[in-house]
C-alpha cells in the first residue's frame, strides 16, 4: 500500500505540473498568475521582449549583481522580471517582490501623501511652515517667516544645494538638523530659487505629524501602501531587514561588485529616501499615477502634484543626452521632463548602493521603474533606453495617440 501511495503522489505531482507549465505557456511575459490579464497587443508584447533583451544584455556586459523591472500600460502591469542575485556570491534571485530601497523614489510618495492630507483639508500648501514649526528659523528671520509648506516640496525653500545632507549620512536626527537652520548662508528667494533638498524636504514630516497627530510612517502605510497592496513596501530600516526577500546593496572592488550591508542612513529622514519597495510595489504605484486607482489617489491630486513649478537650470542635466537642460522642471517631489511633443514624470533614487530611476508618460499611459541592488552604469542608462524604443513603436499601437 505504502508503495502504491507513493506512485499515487507522483503522478499527482506531475499532473500538478504540467497543468501549471500549460498555464504559464498561456500567460503573457511578466504577468502575474493570479489573475488571466487581457492579451497583449502583438506591438507592445515585441516592444517588451526588445527591452527585456536590452536589459539582459545590459546586466551582462555591466556584470550589474542584481535589479528587477516593472513596466504598465495603461491599467495593467505587462511586464515585470527580476535579473540577477539579491546578494553576490549566494544563490537566491531577484524576483517581483524583492525589496529594494528606492532612495528619492519616496519624494514622489510624499508629494502624492501630502497632496492627499491638502485634499482632505487636513493641511494647506500655502500655509507657513512656522505656522506648523514654531522653532523653525532661517539666518534670514524674513524668510523663514515666508517660507510656505509648497516650498519644501518643490526644492524651492532658498537653501543652498544639499544643505544639512551631511547631517543625515552623519546619522544625526530630524531634531538636531532643525537647530542648523540658522546657520546656513541662503543662496536666493523662496519661490524662485532651485537647489535640491533632503533635509528641508523632510520638515514636511514634522508638519504632518503637527497637522494630523500621526507620524509619517503609519501615514504612508495608511494612505498609500495598504490601499494600493503594496504589500512588500515599508519606510524604516526593520522592515528592510525583516524581509525574507531582500536584496542587499554592493560596492565595486578591486575583485569586482561585493555585497554590503544595510544602513540606518536616510532611515530618519523617510519622506526623502527611506522607502522599501519592490517591483511588484512599484507596479501597483505606476498604475495608481497612471490614474488607475482614483479611488486611492483622485485626479486632481495627480495634476496637483505633477504641475511644474520652477525649472531646474544650470543643475547637474537629467536623462543626459536625452532630456535637455532647458526642458526639466520640479513639481512636487518629482521631476517633470519636456521630450518633444511629450512630457514624462520621473525621478532618481540613490540611498546605500541602491539605485532606482522610475518614469511615465501620462500622455501614453506606460510607466517603467527599474530597481538595482548597485550603482551600476546601466541605471542612468535604462530609463533613457525605453523611451527611445518606446517613440520607434507607439504609433503601430491600437490605443495611443500618433
Amino acid at each position: 500500500m505504502n508503495f502504491i501511495h507513493r506512485i499515487v503522489k507522483i503522478l499527482f505531482a506531475l499532473l500538478l505540473l504540467a497543468s501549471c507549465t500549460e498555464l504559464e505557456r498561456q500567460v503573457p511575459m511578466g504577468a502575474s498568475l493570479r489573475e488571466t490579464p487581457p492579451p497583449l497587443d502583438p506591438n507592445l508584447e515585441a516592444f517588451l521582449k526588445d527591452y527585456h533583451r536590452f536589459f539582459e544584455d545590459s546586466m551582462i556586459l555591466t556584470q550589474t549583481p542584481g535589479a528587477a523591472v516593472v513596466i504598465v500600460k495603461d491599467s495593467q502591469v505587462v511586464f515585470v522580471h527580476g535579473y540577477g542575485l539579491k546578494a553576490e556570491g549566494e544563490p537566491g534571485p531577484v524576483d517581483e517582490h524583492t525589496v529594494f530601497r528606492i532612495g528619492s523614489l519616496s519624494k514622489g510618495m510624499t508629494g502624492i501623501l501630502t497632496g492627499l492630507l491638502v485634499e482632505e483639508g487636513k493641511l494647506e500648501w500655502h500655509e507657513k511652515v512656522q505656522d506648523r514649526l514654531p522653532d523653525f528659523n532661517m539666518s534670514n528671520a524674513e524668510q523663514a517667516q515666508r517660507l510656505e509648506i509648497r516650498h519644501l516640496l518643490t526644492q524651492t525653500t532658498g537653501l543652498p544645494y544639499h544643505a544639512f545632507s551631511n547631517l543625515i549620512e552623519k546619522g544625526f536626527d530630524q531634531n538636531y538638523v532643525l537647530r542648523q537652520y540658522p546657520s546656513a548662508r541662503l543662496a536666493g528667494k523662496e519661490g524662485e530659487y532651485f537647489s535640491y533638498q533632503n533635509a528641508a524636504f523632510c520638515l514636511i514630516e514634522p508638519i504632518l505629524l503637527a497637522a494630523t497627530g500621526r507620524p509619517f510612517n503609519e501615514l504612508l502605510v495608511e494612505k498609500i501602501f495598504q490601499p494600493l497592496g503594496m504589500n512588500d513596501a515599508s519606510c524604516d530600516y526593520e522592515g528592510m531587514v525583516n524581509s525574507h526577500n531582500h536584496a542587499l546593496p554592493h560596492k565595486y572592488t578591486a575583485a569586482g561588485w561585493a555585497a554590503d550591508s544595510i544602513t540606518h542612513r536616510y532611515y530618519k529622514f523617510a519622506a526623502a529616501g527611506g522607502v522599501n519597495a519592490s517591483a511588484s510595489d512599484m507596479g501597483e504605484w505606476l498604475k495608481a499615477m497612471l490614474g488607475h486607482h482614483p479611488a486611492v489617489v483622485p485626479p486632481r491630486v495627480l495634476k496637483d502634484v505633477f504641475t511644474p513649478v520652477i525649472a531646474t537650470g544650470l543643475e547637474r542635466p537629467t536623462l543626459q543626452g536625452f532630456i535637455h537642460r532647458d526642458s526639466a522642471y520640479y513639481a512636487k517631489g518629482w521631476r517633470i521632463l519636456e521630450h518633444g511633443a511629450n512630457t514624462l514624470v520621473y525621478h532618481a533614487g540613490f540611498v546605500n548602493n541602491f539605485h532606482s530611476e522610475i518614469a511615465m508618460s501620462r500622455r501614453d499611459g506606460i510607466g517603467i521603474c527599474v530597481l538595482f541592488n548597485a550603482p551600476s552604469p546601466m541605471a542612468g542608462k535604462s530609463i533613457a533606453a525605453f523611451f527611445r524604443r518606446w517613440e520607434k513603436v507607439r504609433g503601430s499601437m491600437g490605443n495611443v495617440q500618433s
